[in-house]
Protein backbone atom coordinates (compact mmCIF):
# COMPACT_ATOMS: atom_id res chain seq x y z
CA UNK A 1 0.00 0.00 0.00
CA UNK A 2 1.78 3.31 -0.76
CA UNK A 3 1.87 6.27 1.65
CA UNK A 4 -0.57 8.10 -0.04
CA UNK A 5 -3.66 5.60 -0.43
CA UNK A 6 -2.69 4.46 3.18
CA UNK A 7 -3.48 8.39 4.03
CA UNK A 8 -6.57 7.91 2.18
CA UNK A 9 -8.38 5.32 3.71
CA UNK A 10 -9.33 6.64 6.60
CA UNK A 11 -11.18 9.86 5.27
CA UNK A 12 -12.82 7.05 2.73
CA UNK A 13 -13.99 4.51 5.35
CA UNK A 14 -15.12 7.69 7.39
CA UNK A 15 -17.41 8.62 4.47
CA UNK A 16 -18.54 5.58 3.59
CA UNK A 17 -19.73 5.30 7.57
CA UNK A 18 -21.77 8.69 7.35
CA UNK A 19 -23.35 7.70 3.79
CA UNK A 20 -24.37 4.00 5.34
CA UNK A 21 -25.56 5.75 8.71
CA UNK A 22 -27.86 7.67 6.87
CA UNK A 23 -28.82 5.12 4.94
CA UNK A 24 -29.90 2.70 7.63
CA UNK A 25 -31.12 5.83 9.95
CA UNK A 26 -33.77 6.07 7.03
CA UNK A 27 -34.59 2.58 6.47
CA UNK A 28 -34.97 2.05 10.16
CA UNK A 29 -37.45 4.70 10.51
CA UNK A 30 -39.72 3.24 7.68
CA UNK A 31 -39.30 -0.25 9.14
CA UNK A 32 -38.61 -0.53 12.52
CA UNK A 33 -35.68 -2.30 12.08
CA UNK A 34 -34.64 -4.07 15.17
CA UNK A 35 -37.22 -3.62 17.11
CA UNK A 36 -40.17 -5.84 17.79
CA UNK A 37 -43.78 -5.16 16.98
CA UNK A 38 -44.57 -0.92 17.96
CA UNK A 39 -40.70 -0.63 17.85
CA UNK A 40 -39.98 -2.80 21.45
CA UNK A 41 -36.60 -4.21 21.89
CA UNK A 42 -36.32 -7.77 20.33
CA UNK A 43 -36.90 -10.74 23.21
CA UNK A 44 -33.90 -11.20 24.77
CA UNK A 45 -32.33 -7.71 23.48
CA UNK A 46 -31.96 -3.76 25.08
CA UNK A 47 -32.27 -0.56 23.52
CA UNK A 48 -29.22 1.51 23.93
CA UNK A 49 -29.47 4.08 26.57
CA UNK A 50 -28.09 7.99 26.52
CA UNK A 51 -25.03 7.59 27.26
CA UNK A 52 -23.92 4.66 26.95
CA UNK A 53 -20.04 3.64 25.10
CA UNK A 54 -19.75 3.38 21.39
CA UNK A 55 -17.14 1.06 20.19
CA UNK A 56 -13.88 2.95 19.13
CA UNK A 57 -13.27 3.41 15.52
CA UNK A 58 -11.01 1.48 14.00
CA UNK A 59 -7.52 2.84 13.94
CA UNK A 60 -6.18 3.82 10.85
CA UNK A 61 -3.31 0.79 9.11
CA UNK A 62 0.04 1.56 9.92
CA UNK A 63 2.00 2.29 6.23
CA UNK A 64 3.62 -0.82 4.62
CA UNK A 65 7.35 0.03 3.97
CA UNK A 66 8.27 2.63 0.82
CA UNK A 67 10.77 3.74 -1.30
CA UNK A 68 9.93 6.94 -3.00
CA UNK A 69 11.78 9.63 -5.01
CA UNK A 70 12.21 12.80 -3.64
CA UNK A 71 14.17 16.22 -3.99
CA UNK A 72 16.22 19.18 -2.20
CA UNK A 73 16.83 22.23 -4.38
CA UNK A 74 20.30 24.04 -3.92
CA UNK A 75 21.04 27.02 -5.45
CA UNK A 76 21.71 25.88 -9.14
CA UNK A 77 18.88 23.33 -9.17
CA UNK A 78 17.64 20.19 -8.15
CA UNK A 79 19.34 17.14 -5.98
CA UNK A 80 17.79 13.68 -6.41
CA UNK A 81 17.44 11.09 -4.34
CA UNK A 82 15.84 8.18 -2.53
CA UNK A 83 14.08 7.63 0.67
CA UNK A 84 13.41 4.40 2.74
CA UNK A 85 10.98 4.37 5.32
CA UNK A 86 10.83 1.14 7.20
CA UNK A 87 6.67 -0.56 7.68
CA UNK A 88 4.83 0.49 10.71
CA UNK A 89 3.57 4.11 12.53
CA UNK A 90 6.89 5.63 13.25
CA UNK A 91 8.06 7.70 14.12
CA UNK A 92 11.11 6.30 13.27
CA UNK A 93 15.26 6.92 13.56
CA UNK A 94 16.72 8.48 10.32
CA UNK A 95 19.97 7.68 8.66
CA UNK A 96 21.53 10.07 5.83
CA UNK A 97 24.20 8.33 3.65
CA UNK A 98 26.11 10.82 2.68
CA UNK A 99 28.49 9.48 -0.84
CA UNK A 100 32.21 8.92 -1.15
CA UNK A 101 34.32 10.73 -3.73
CA UNK A 102 34.45 10.75 -7.52
CA UNK A 103 31.17 10.58 -9.82
CA UNK A 104 29.28 8.36 -7.10
CA UNK A 105 25.58 8.00 -7.17
CA UNK A 106 22.75 7.38 -4.71
CA UNK A 107 23.04 3.56 -4.56
CA UNK A 108 26.93 3.71 -4.56
CA UNK A 109 27.76 2.99 -7.94
CA UNK A 110 30.36 4.91 -10.67
CA UNK A 111 29.51 4.35 -14.26
CA UNK A 112 32.72 6.13 -15.72
CA UNK A 113 34.90 3.80 -13.38
CA UNK A 114 32.56 0.68 -13.74
CA UNK A 115 31.37 -0.03 -10.00
CA UNK A 116 28.88 -1.29 -9.99
CA UNK A 117 28.43 -2.82 -6.19
CA UNK A 118 25.18 -1.08 -4.93
CA UNK A 119 26.69 -0.60 -1.43
CA UNK A 120 24.38 2.26 -0.44
CA UNK A 121 21.10 0.75 -1.60
CA UNK A 122 21.86 -2.46 -0.11
CA UNK A 123 22.41 -0.56 2.86
CA UNK A 124 19.48 1.76 2.91
CA UNK A 125 17.30 -1.32 2.32
CA UNK A 126 18.60 -3.34 5.55
CA UNK A 127 18.31 -0.31 7.34
CA UNK A 128 15.04 -0.11 6.52
CA UNK A 129 14.26 -3.61 7.20
CA UNK A 130 15.72 -3.20 10.70
CA UNK A 131 13.17 0.26 11.23
CA UNK A 132 15.91 2.85 10.36
CA UNK A 133 14.69 4.89 7.83
CA UNK A 134 17.47 6.66 5.27
CA UNK A 135 18.09 9.32 3.01
CA UNK A 136 20.82 8.77 -0.03
CA UNK A 137 21.04 10.70 -2.92
CA UNK A 138 23.32 11.51 -6.40
CA UNK A 139 25.81 13.47 -6.01
CA UNK A 140 25.22 16.96 -7.53
CA UNK A 141 26.30 16.25 -11.08
CA UNK A 142 25.74 13.12 -11.25
CA UNK A 143 22.11 11.39 -12.31
CA UNK A 144 19.07 13.00 -11.20
CA UNK A 145 21.13 15.59 -9.48
CA UNK A 146 22.90 16.77 -12.88
CA UNK A 147 21.51 20.26 -12.64
CA UNK A 148 22.65 20.89 -9.11
CA UNK A 149 26.25 21.13 -10.39
CA UNK A 150 28.42 23.93 -11.25
CA UNK A 151 28.26 24.89 -14.70
CA UNK A 152 32.02 24.28 -14.91
CA UNK A 153 34.19 21.79 -12.75
CA UNK A 154 36.60 24.60 -11.68
CA UNK A 155 33.98 26.21 -10.21
CA UNK A 156 33.20 22.99 -7.79
CA UNK A 157 34.70 23.34 -4.20
CA UNK A 158 34.78 20.65 -1.07
CA UNK A 159 31.99 22.90 1.08
CA UNK A 160 29.34 22.78 -1.75
CA UNK A 161 28.83 18.88 -0.87
CA UNK A 162 28.74 19.87 2.79
CA UNK A 163 25.90 22.53 1.77
CA UNK A 164 24.14 19.96 0.05
CA UNK A 165 24.31 17.36 2.21
CA UNK A 166 22.96 19.96 4.73
CA UNK A 167 19.42 20.46 2.71
CA UNK A 168 19.12 16.74 3.46
CA UNK A 169 19.61 17.19 7.25
CA UNK A 170 16.94 19.87 7.05
CA UNK A 171 14.36 17.03 4.60
CA UNK A 172 14.79 14.88 7.80
CA UNK A 173 14.36 17.48 10.35
CA UNK A 174 11.38 18.86 9.01
CA UNK A 175 9.49 15.37 8.59
CA UNK A 176 7.39 14.46 11.62
CA UNK A 177 7.76 10.71 10.50
CA UNK A 178 11.49 10.87 11.92
CA UNK A 179 12.54 11.06 15.84
CA UNK A 180 16.27 11.07 15.20
CA UNK A 181 18.51 12.07 12.40
CA UNK A 182 22.11 10.52 12.25
CA UNK A 183 24.86 11.59 9.35
CA UNK A 184 26.58 8.23 8.37
CA UNK A 185 29.29 9.46 5.52
CA UNK A 186 31.39 6.81 3.92
CA UNK A 187 34.98 7.73 2.73
CA UNK A 188 35.14 10.98 1.22
CA UNK A 189 31.96 11.51 2.58
CA UNK A 190 33.07 11.42 6.43
CA UNK A 191 34.68 14.63 6.16
CA UNK A 192 31.88 16.13 4.64
CA UNK A 193 29.43 14.75 7.22
CA UNK A 194 31.84 16.36 10.28
CA UNK A 195 31.31 19.46 8.17
CA UNK A 196 27.21 19.10 8.00
CA UNK A 197 27.46 18.06 12.12
CA UNK A 198 28.73 21.54 13.00
CA UNK A 199 26.74 23.58 10.86
CA UNK A 200 23.20 21.66 11.80
CA UNK A 201 21.54 19.77 14.89
CA UNK A 202 21.53 16.14 14.46
CA UNK A 203 21.60 13.12 16.91
CA UNK A 204 24.41 10.80 15.77
CA UNK A 205 27.53 11.06 13.47
CA UNK A 206 28.91 7.75 11.82
CA UNK A 207 32.15 7.41 9.49
CA UNK A 208 32.64 4.59 7.45
CA UNK A 209 35.67 4.06 5.51
CA UNK A 210 36.91 7.30 6.38
CA UNK A 211 39.95 8.88 6.30
CA UNK A 212 41.85 10.17 9.50
CA UNK A 213 44.68 12.37 7.46
CA UNK A 214 44.60 15.31 4.94
CA UNK A 215 43.58 14.24 1.60
CA UNK A 216 47.57 14.70 0.45
CA UNK A 217 48.41 12.43 2.79
CA UNK A 218 45.89 10.13 1.44
CA UNK A 219 46.88 10.61 -1.89
CA UNK A 220 50.96 10.15 -1.38
CA UNK A 221 50.21 7.10 0.41
CA UNK A 222 48.01 5.68 -2.30
CA UNK A 223 50.66 6.77 -5.03
CA UNK A 224 53.46 5.73 -3.47
CA UNK A 225 53.95 2.12 -5.69
CA UNK A 226 54.18 4.48 -8.87
CA UNK A 227 57.21 4.16 -11.10
CA UNK A 228 59.89 6.77 -9.37
CA UNK A 229 59.65 9.29 -12.05
CA UNK A 230 55.30 9.45 -12.30
CA UNK A 231 55.64 9.21 -8.36
CA UNK A 232 57.82 12.29 -8.03
CA UNK A 233 55.92 13.92 -10.28
CA UNK A 234 52.71 13.44 -8.71
CA UNK A 235 54.16 14.09 -5.17
CA UNK A 236 55.50 17.55 -6.72
CA UNK A 237 52.09 18.16 -7.47
CA UNK A 238 50.42 17.30 -4.61
CA UNK A 239 52.77 19.83 -2.70
CA UNK A 240 52.10 22.65 -5.01
CA UNK A 241 48.27 21.85 -4.50
CA UNK A 242 48.68 21.74 -0.80
CA UNK A 243 50.19 25.51 -0.94
CA UNK A 244 47.46 26.72 -2.65
CA UNK A 245 49.08 26.99 -6.15
CA UNK A 246 47.21 25.52 -9.37
CA UNK A 247 49.46 23.44 -11.54
CA UNK A 248 49.46 24.31 -15.01
CA UNK A 249 51.56 21.41 -16.83
CA UNK A 250 50.11 18.33 -16.02
CA UNK A 251 51.36 14.68 -17.75
CA UNK A 252 48.86 13.94 -20.19
CA UNK A 253 48.30 10.50 -18.94
CA UNK A 254 44.69 8.87 -17.84
CA UNK A 255 46.28 8.64 -14.20
CA UNK A 256 47.27 12.23 -13.84
CA UNK A 257 44.41 13.60 -15.93
CA UNK A 258 42.11 11.87 -13.61
CA UNK A 259 43.76 12.85 -10.39
CA UNK A 260 44.84 16.55 -11.38
CA UNK A 261 43.38 18.01 -14.20
CA UNK A 262 43.53 21.87 -14.20
CA UNK A 263 39.73 22.02 -14.17
CA UNK A 264 39.58 19.43 -10.82
CA UNK A 265 42.60 21.37 -9.27
CA UNK A 266 40.16 23.62 -7.18
CA UNK A 267 38.13 21.65 -5.45
CA UNK A 268 41.30 19.58 -4.71
CA UNK A 269 42.56 22.33 -3.37
CA UNK A 270 39.46 23.35 -1.21
CA UNK A 271 39.20 19.72 0.15
CA UNK A 272 42.54 19.55 1.07
CA UNK A 273 42.34 22.63 3.87
CA UNK A 274 40.83 20.15 6.38
CA UNK A 275 42.14 17.09 8.44
CA UNK A 276 39.72 15.07 9.88
CA UNK A 277 41.38 14.45 13.31
CA UNK A 278 40.99 18.22 13.48
CA UNK A 279 37.33 18.18 12.31
CA UNK A 280 36.12 15.33 13.92
CA UNK A 281 37.14 17.32 17.86
CA UNK A 282 34.33 19.75 16.44
CA UNK A 283 31.37 17.46 16.57
CA UNK A 284 29.04 17.75 19.33
CA UNK A 285 26.89 14.56 18.64
CA UNK A 286 27.93 11.06 19.84
CA UNK A 287 30.38 9.20 17.09
CA UNK A 288 30.86 6.05 15.77
CA UNK A 289 33.86 4.94 13.38
CA UNK A 290 33.47 2.22 11.61
CA UNK A 291 36.39 0.40 9.47
CA UNK A 292 36.93 -2.62 7.56
CA UNK A 293 40.37 -4.58 7.74
CA UNK A 294 40.44 -5.26 4.44
CA UNK A 295 39.93 -1.92 2.47
CA UNK A 296 42.52 -1.16 -0.05
CA UNK A 297 41.81 2.67 -0.03
CA UNK A 298 41.29 3.88 3.40
CA UNK A 299 43.49 1.80 6.70
CA UNK A 300 42.34 0.80 9.75
CA UNK A 301 44.91 3.44 11.05
CA UNK A 302 43.29 6.05 10.15
CA UNK A 303 39.98 5.02 12.14
CA UNK A 304 41.93 5.16 15.12
CA UNK A 305 43.63 8.74 14.19
CA UNK A 306 39.75 9.63 14.22
CA UNK A 307 38.75 7.69 17.61
CA UNK A 308 41.74 9.05 19.13
CA UNK A 309 41.42 12.45 18.55
CA UNK A 310 37.37 11.95 20.19
CA UNK A 311 37.78 9.39 22.91
CA UNK A 312 34.16 9.15 23.56
CA UNK A 313 33.70 8.28 20.37
CA UNK A 314 33.50 4.35 19.01
CA UNK A 315 34.95 2.91 17.32
CA UNK A 316 34.30 -0.35 15.72
CA UNK A 317 36.90 -2.54 13.23
CA UNK A 318 34.76 -4.89 11.14
CA UNK A 319 37.05 -8.14 10.12
CA UNK A 320 37.18 -8.44 6.11
CA UNK A 321 34.92 -5.78 5.11
CA UNK A 322 36.55 -3.68 1.83
CA UNK A 323 35.54 -0.51 0.96
CA UNK A 324 32.70 -1.14 -0.50
CA UNK A 325 31.13 -2.36 2.46
CA UNK A 326 31.17 -5.97 1.28
CA UNK A 327 33.00 -8.94 2.30
CA UNK A 328 36.56 -10.13 0.58
CA UNK A 329 39.72 -10.79 1.12
CA UNK A 330 42.45 -8.41 -0.16
CA UNK A 331 43.13 -10.97 -3.50
CA UNK A 332 42.73 -9.17 -6.75
CA UNK A 333 39.72 -11.04 -7.44
CA UNK A 334 38.15 -10.45 -4.02
CA UNK A 335 38.45 -6.51 -3.84
CA UNK A 336 37.21 -6.80 -7.95
CA UNK A 337 34.08 -8.31 -7.12
CA UNK A 338 33.54 -6.60 -3.81
CA UNK A 339 33.55 -3.26 -5.91
CA UNK A 340 31.75 -4.66 -9.06
CA UNK A 341 29.16 -7.74 -7.65
CA UNK A 342 25.68 -5.90 -7.21
CA UNK A 343 24.64 -9.77 -5.49
CA UNK A 344 27.09 -9.35 -2.84
CA UNK A 345 25.54 -8.38 0.29
CA UNK A 346 26.94 -5.68 3.28
CA UNK A 347 28.55 -7.18 5.59
CA UNK A 348 26.34 -8.06 8.56
CA UNK A 349 28.11 -6.78 11.40
CA UNK A 350 28.22 -3.24 9.72
CA UNK A 351 24.19 -3.40 10.45
CA UNK A 352 24.59 -4.26 13.95
CA UNK A 353 27.05 -1.52 14.57
CA UNK A 354 24.56 1.24 13.29
CA UNK A 355 21.47 -0.02 14.92
CA UNK A 356 22.94 -0.36 17.88
CA UNK A 357 24.39 3.17 17.70
CA UNK A 358 21.49 4.91 15.66
CA UNK A 359 19.59 6.98 18.63
CA UNK A 360 15.51 5.98 18.67
CA UNK A 361 14.66 8.69 20.25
Amino acid sequence: MSLRSCLLVPARRAAFAVSCAAALASSCLASGCGAGEGGAPPPGGSSALPGDAEPPPDAPACPEAASAEITAENARGALAGTLEVPAGCGPFPAVLIIPGSGPTDRDGNQATAEMLANSYKLLAEGLRDRGIASIRYDKAGIGGSVSAAPREEQELRFDMGADDAALWVKKLRDDGRFATVTVAGHSEGALLGMLVAQRTQIDGYVSIAGAGRPVGAVLREQLASLPDEDRERAYEIIGQLEAGELVEEVPQTPLFLGLFRPSVQPYIISWMKYDPAAEIEKVTAPILVVQGTTDIQVKVEDAELLAGARPDAELVVIEGMSHTLKEATLSDASQQAAYTDPTLPVVARLFEALAGFIPAE
